[in-house]
């Protein structure tokens, strides 16, 4: 009677397993098990017979196949990219949860560094009965946000006079999901989409760095209470290059019990990493996984990530649609890996191009010209303000120069030609054709990027009809 009551709670399994293409089959086996009559078993047969069903069916009736495991382990990924930013962030000397670090302004000395704003970060842990209080100062005449996303990489809001024209500025308390805690009756209710949250708040320097300064101290924040925190989950360290194996799918169940997706398709996806993971766990089921990961998933999805996750147009690619991704996990993962918290393209949209017009890649030996014509300068195709920016690759950093130039942007007091077109230099040393004020300085003979950042961008960016210009090679 027990292989009896075994195989029909089995038959069950069969069906909640999500099994769909082997359903009827399983079920009609396992009923026919059901129907036999009580017979003497010995042990060893029993214990046989056992093994056979209690061999989960994701283990039993599916291959490895290569689609299956890309999309179970780029949706795990995405997930694991941000635990692993939190780690480095907390592990930070002064850091803590609920505190604000007020980046330095004007250094240089970070990978692919915004030089246009006052930056300053910060993770935001509530409880149930604990809100987190975030006071934003009165700006004017600047661009602000207060981004906050949450633990998957999704926008759950900015804090802007665009978002919140009625308090552009104030007292704004987040609080869990769900929670019926108190919040100061001055202040703006946001609730977040799980216990944990990140802020990275910006406010534009323009030409008075000793203001944007001012203003970015006086943002602060502070819980009201004691939240309990949970520390962040453990994982195995990677790098960007160095992705994780098989072993990501040991700690699948943490990093997905750890915070609420919001995707419309989160639980199909995390079913799917659920039986990877099973599947994981068998010996011949996970040498096959770890290989096929190492050498196929991982090498397509890095590839993906650099020239497919945006719009690939004149040899540069766009950052639309990033922010609140929706289904496209793809895309979430991939700018997890190259640009964590990217913003929606609301606030901005950036460009980021390695090659030239002839599809080479961009090297400081060679002299560049991007023009714009009169009608699509940058400055004419957004509502707040535009920059781009020179750094190496494969590091990622500003090139050491003279005039201590590292990029361009709305300030930087650029000529014009005659027609109202807009020229600017990328090259080792000036070039007679172009002004020098228009010059941006690249490293001789090593390769580099741009990336132009384009904020509040009108339509005509985020309908993505218009792009820069390819860059030109010149004759020195």
């Amino acid at each position: 009677m027990v292989l009896a009551h075994y195989a029909k709670s089995h038959a069950n399994h069969c069906v909640l397993a999500g099994q769909e293409n082997d359903r009827d089959k399983q079920m009609n086996y396992c009923k026919k098990i059901y129907r036999m009559k009580p017979v003497a078993l010995k042990l060893p047969a029993l214990v046989g017979l056992l093994a056979v069903f209690l061999t989960p069916p994701s283990m039993a009736q599916h291959p490895l196949d290569i689609e299956t495991v890309s999309d179970a382990y780029v949706y795990l990924l995405g997930r694991s990219i941000v635990i692993r930013q939190e780690h480095t962030d907390i592990a930070e000397p002064a850091v803590d949860y609920n505190v604000i670090k007020y980046n330095p302004v004007g250094s240089a000395e970070f990978v692919n560094p915004n030089l246009d704003v006052a930056y300053l970060e910060a993770w935001i842990a509530v409880d149930d009965k604990t809100p987190v209080l975030l006071e934003i100062p009165e700006i004017g005449d600047r661009y602000y946000t207060a981004q906050i996303c949450n633990e998957w990489g999704d926008v759950i809001v900015n804090i802007n006079e665009r978002n919140f024209p009625s308090n552009p500025s104030g007292k704004f308390a987040f609080v869990a999901p769900g929670s019926k805690a108190k919040v100061p009756a001055d202040a703006v209710r946001i609730e977040l989409h799980s216990r944990k949250a990140k802020m990275l708040a910006r406010v534009e320097l323009k030409t008075n760095t000793e203001e944007a300064i001012a203003l970015q101290k006086q943002f602060k924040l502070r819980a009201l209470g004691e939240p309990v925190i949970e520390p962040a989950t453990p994982i195995p360290e990677f790098g960007n290059k160095e992705l994780l194996g098989v072993e990501i799918f040991d700690y699948a169940e943490p990093v997905l019990n750890s915070a609420l997706d919001i995707s419309p398709i989160a639980a199909r996806m995390q079913a799917r990493v659920h039986d990877i993971a099973l599947q994981a766990k068998d010996k011949q089921h996970r040498d096959k996984l770890d290989t096929m990961i190492r050498t196929q998933v991982v090498p397509n999805f890095l590839q993906y990530a650099v020239t497919k996750s945006g719009v690939f147009k004149n040899n540069w690619l766009g950052t639309l649609g990033t922010g609140n991704y929706g289904s496209d996990y793809w895309m979430r993962s991939s700018a997890n890996l190259v640009g964590l918290w990217a913003n929606t393209n609301d606030e901005v949209i950036y460009f980021v191009a390695t090659k030239d017009a002839e599809g080479q890649p961009l090297n400081g030996s060679n002299d560049y010209v991007l023009e714009f014509p009169a009608a699509s300068r940058p400055d004419a195709v957004v509502d707040g303000y535009w920059s781009v920016i020179l750094v190496d690759v494969p590091d990622y950093r500003v090139v050491p120069n003279s005039l201590n130039r590292f990029n361009l942007n709305s300030y930087s007091g650029l000529k014009f030609e005659p027609d109202g077109s807009l020229r600017i230099l990328v090259a080792k040393k000036p070039n007679a054709k172009v002004p020098e004020s228009n010059w941006l300085p690249s490293a001789d003979g090593k390769g580099f990027s741009l990336t132009l950042r384009t904020y509040v961008p009108k339509d005509i960016v985020k309908r993505g009809d218009w792009f820069p210009p390819s860059l030109t090679k010149v004759a020195q």
